[in-house]
């Protein structure tokens, strides 16, 4: 799982893409990022799947901040990335959050 930041001098976001390596998700068919940049929507941002079998994702984000998400793989099944800028509890069960820091 990969994680990269574009930061716009001109602008107050950052680029940030999501990247999921074919062997982190299995067979996955869908892979959609939720988390607090879309209000824990689990359709609003699906990741595109590759040639590969990489899923990817770019959002704008606001600079300064941080945000909780994980993955939604095949609809069904959720998933940390253990590569985030750090892990935070959920206020939600007995599960971890990931956190992108920008």
């Amino acid at each position: 799982m990969i994680i990269k930041k574009q930061y716009l001098k001109e602008q107050p976001v950052c680029k940030v893409t999501f990247s999921l390596p074919e062997g982190s998700v299995g067979f996955a068919r869908t892979v959609h990022i939720v988390g607090e940049f879309n209000n824990w929507n689990t359709y609003a941002t699906p990741m595109k799947k590759s040639k590969k079998g990489e899923f990817t994702v770019t959002v704008d984000l606001d600079k300064g901040r941080e945000y909780q998400f994980l993955y939604l793989i095949d609809k069904s099944f959720w998933e940390l990335d253990r590569e985030a800028d750090k892990l935070v509890r959920s206020p939600y069960g007995d599960c971890d959050n990931s956190v992108v820091i920008v």
